[in-house]
């Protein structure tokens, strides 16, 4: 299989690495084991003859020019975390030519991977309007705004839409290129992941920091902290919407825009957030921090805790 890795300027060194490294990795051990898996070819080509990573080391690269047609298109992430940095990086003259270059080999039937910010870079070409989704959880907010087109869950670690696969924050690189292997030969991705020494992670639901999310817009600041004040309490919209002095409409409005969830769901994942918490800090029972989260039994809390993070409360203490 012929792979390409879109190395751009700023390229997340981590994030470039890890894909190389899991790549080779994979070809090694099928030789290793003498299976008949064809190889991965991998070309490193970018829009530029030189480019330097996100800590300014100089990645060896092929004109796109020069690589051969492509099975399989991996754009790694950007090396910038904030939204300011990310938007001017955006706009660059190389980001727009790979933009290019990515739809045209989407209309040439090659499938396309993204990671992290590599996701804003293939959002960014059009070509996830109307598909389905992931990112980096931190930068949701940026990207509901900039693609609303795309149907966002950032809940997921991996998100595959027939021809493109995202995947969300930083070290999810390596779950993608294990998906990725996987489609090819589900025993060599598995051999890879012990080698690695990397576990099974389908969800970043448990990474995201709900609290940083809210930070991003006022109003939504503001419920989050009357949420997190009343947390005990059932669920009110008009009772939350007249104490922040607005309407339910706009409440909920501007919760869907920012956090691309109801205010009903919002304040379960503060909940469930909380009593991740406790459960790893205190020896209080699950229905004692039941009760201090706002629900009526510890019946209730196991069940969305296994619903949503895919854990027992065994593994969550042990944690």
């Amino acid at each position: 299989m012929n792979i390409t890795v879109l190395a751009l300027e700023g390229v997340f060194d981590t994030g470039l690495a890890i894909v190389l490294d899991a790549l080779s990795t994979a070809n090694e051990l099928a030789a290793m084991h003498g299976w008949s898996n064809p190889p991965f070819t991998v070309s490193v080509a970018s829009t530029r003859r030189r480019v330097k990573s996100s800590q300014r080391l100089s990645v060896p690269v092929l004109p796109l020019a020069e690589c051969p047609q492509p099975d399989l298109v991996i754009v790694p992430a950007l090396g910038y975390k904030m939204p300011e940095a990310l938007q001017e990086a955006l706009a660059r003259a190389d980001v727009v030519e790979a933009c290019e270059a990515l739809r045209a080999w989407a209309a040439a039937g090659v499938r396309i991977a993204a990671a992290c910010i590599g996701t804003f870079v293939l959002a960014e070409s059009g070509l996830l309007d109307q598909h389905d989704a992931t990112t980096t959880w931190w930068l949701a907010p940026l990207f509901r705004q900039r693609y609303p087109a795309v149907r966002l869950d950032t809940s997921h670690m991996i998100v595959n839409a027939g021809p493109f696969v995202t995947a969300g924050a930083a070290l999810s690189h390596i779950d993608m290129t294990l998906w990725l292997i996987r489609q090819s030969s589900p025993e060599l991705a598995a051999l890879v992941a012990r080698y690695l020494v990397v576990d099974s992670r389908p969800s970043q639901s448990v990474y995201i920091i709900s609290d940083h999310l809210a930070h991003s817009d006022p109003l939504v600041e503001r419920f989050d902290r009357w949420a997190r004040q009343h947390m005990t309490e059932g669920f009110n919209l008009e009772l939350a919407a007249s104490a922040l002095a607005t309407s339910k409409r706009t409440l909920a409005r501007r919760i869907h825009e920012v956090l691309g969830k109801t205010p009903v769901t919002y304040v379960q994942d503060l909940r469930i957030e909380q009593a991740v918490h406790l459960l790893k800090t205190s020896s209080n029972s699950v229905d004692r921090i039941a009760n201090l989260v706002g629900y009526a039994d510890g019946v209730t809390l196991r069940t969305l805790l296994r619903r949503r993070l895919g854990k027992g409360i065994r593994e969550i203490r042990s944690a």
